[in-house]
């Protein structure tokens, strides 16, 4: 009972302290779904910064070449082997090749990762174009090897004998031509260059209009497959003098590369640049650094796969102990590769005690400079125990 109100007046009061009840529970019942809502999005709202933290922690970004050329294969491959969700993922842009690569790797925000070749590299250091690359540019790994060709007819025995002639040099600005002018500089041969593409520079040379060209290119080419010594061509012998050591390799053209044009048995010797995976210097510690050292140890890891088909078969080249002279390596892969060395050396002396012999002397030969043939064999030990595991 209301007290204090006259019979009249009770119902409305009643009524009205009921409404008010209603009230107070109907807003009491809209609260607890509100609050949960905002708690439900809060979490999702975690969740997304969580995602997002960890794509872009995990995310490196490559600039690799043209479409349809070697670098962006070699790009894909590595989606194609590497790619693992959000723990890690590669994504491959569309650049303007090798030289603009280093120009990209060591300006463009964002981009982590390139490929470029060995010549390149050299070329931006001496020129200064862009400063000094010794902090700034780190490789993590050479890839494989173009080849120096020089095709030239048969009577025609060495590179001093083009000296005043025309030499095709390939177009302007490409890597063939960087390669000629390097070539012909560090030998001190003066030749009239010209630029022509490859069609036209082989009917040039059959007419005896132009003395050689030259192409830069992995071996066996296919625009040189065909030509015959029968017919007049033949592959120049170009030797690894002056500063070419700085930026280029030993390399050598065989009869199984061009049977029609070196004799069975026979050689011809060159040099070749070699196209590097190269980084930005991050300090140690950084995002950044981090993000990289990620990728390697994923690259690392799973390189044998890199190997095998349907992946580029220029892989096959690539060796991870392998050094590019004058160039610093990542610090993360010389980290992963130690870590493969020790875990390499420690799988061997389980397995049998000739194995651990060998392991011994890999570990002695682990305190000193190793010799190019130590790293070719390390390299090949190293293929073996990854693909028994």
């Amino acid at each position: 009972m209301v007290k204090g109100l006259s019979g009249a007046a009770r119902p409305t009061a009643i009524l009205r302290i009921v409404t008010t009840a209603l009230c107070a529970l109907t807003l009491l019942s809209l609260a607890i779904p509100a609050h949960a809502q905002f708690q439900a999005k809060r979490e999702r709202s975690r969740d997304m910064n969580e995602i997002a933290d960890r794509m872009n922690a995990n995310t490196v970004i490559l600039v690799t070449g043209n479409p349809g050329f070697i670098f962006s294969e070699f790009g894909n491959d590595l989606v194609a082997a590497l790619n693992d969700g959000d723990n890690m993922r590669i994504l491959p842009v569309i650049s303007q090749g090798a030289f603009q690569n280093i120009r990209d790797v060591r300006f463009l925000k964002g981009v982590d990762l390139g490929f470029t070749a060995t010549n390149y590299l050299g070329q931006y250091r001496r020129s200064g174009e862009i400063g000094d690359l010794t902090d700034k540019i780190v490789y993590i790994a050479r890839i494989s090897n173009d080849h120096i060709h020089v095709l030239t007819r048969s009577n025609i025995t060495t590179l001093e004998q083009l000296r005043g002639q025309k030499v095709n040099f390939n177009s302007k600005g490409s890597g063939t031509a960087l390669s000629a002018q390097d070539i012909f500089r560090a030998l001190k041969i003066d030749v009239q260059e010209v630029n022509l593409g490859p069609a036209d520079a082989f009917e040039q040379l059959k007419n005896g209009d132009i003395a050689a060209t030259i192409l830069t290119t992995a071996a066996p080419a296919s625009a040189v497959k065909p030509l015959k010594a029968s017919d007049g061509y033949r592959l120049l012998p170009v030797p690894l003098a002056g500063a070419l050591i700085d930026d280029y390799i030993p390399a050598r053209l065989t009869s199984s590369d061009y049977p029609n044009l070196i004799a069975p048995g026979e050689t011809v010797d060159t040099i070749a640049a070699s196209s590097v995976l190269i980084a930005y210097n991050w300090p140690k510690g950084t995002d950044r650094y981090q993000r990289i050292d990620r990728f390697v140890k994923a690259f690392f890891a799973k390189f044998a796969e890199l190997q095998k088909p349907p992946r580029n078969p220029k892989w096959r080249e690539a060796n991870l102990f392998a050094t590019v002279r004058g160039w610093k390596r990542f610090d993360g892969a010389e980290a992963a590769l130690a870590d493969l060395r020790a875990q390499m050396l420690a799988s061997q002396r389980e397995q049998q005690q000739a194995a651990q012999q060998q392991a011994g002397q890999a570990t002695q030969a682990s305190g000193r400079t190793l010799t190019e043939a130590e790293r070719n064999q390390l390299f090949q030990d190293f293929l073996k125990w990854s693909a028994s595991r």
